[in-house]
């Protein structure tokens, strides 16, 4: 699995012109879910996200976490993250999961972030042309990929 973790004032996505999901201060975050992906990638990812400390304190030093300041999550799925880029210009997405593995890793990992939480996180809708909007706060972002945990 593939993430990058935006750190966001708020960030919405629309779905043929409705809002399917909405956060203020918090993270955006992008996934990717490959073939070989199980489940233990997605409680790995969890663990880290809840536990990743990029928010300031109060001497602004990024100390503390989505839980220590209650962010809220908006996760949105996105194949291309695992875009295949060495050959050629046109990216292949061979390695990116289809809907029979990607949906329900894609509902486990919403889940367990949600449990790890406390709270409901706000979602997309898998394999939609999606609209997403967003202030990134920092900027800050992280990419993630549970293949290079080291």
């Amino acid at each position: 699995m593939r993430v990058v973790i935006q750190r966001v004032q708020h960030a919405s996505v629309t779905v043929d012109g409705t809002v399917t999901g909405r956060i203020g201060k918090g993270y955006m975050i992008l996934v990717g879910i490959g073939e070989s992906d199980e489940e233990e990638d997605a409680l790995w990812l969890t663990r880290k996200i809840v536990g990743l400390r990029v928010f300031d304190d109060e001497n602004g030093v990024m100390n503390r976490s989505i839980m220590d300041v209650g962010g809220n999550i908006l996760v949105i799925s996105q194949f291309t993250l695992m875009a295949s880029y060495k050959k050629g210009n046109r990216p292949s997405y061979i390695r990116a999961a289809g809907h029979e593995k990607a949906i329900p890793m894609y509902e486990k990992f919403c889940e367990l972030l949600s449990n790890a939480l406390g709270r409901q996180v706000e979602k997309g809708v898998f394999g939609a042309d999606m609209k997403v909007e967003l202030l990134n706060d920092g900027p800050v972002t992280i990419c993630m990929d549970t293949k290079n945990k080291e």
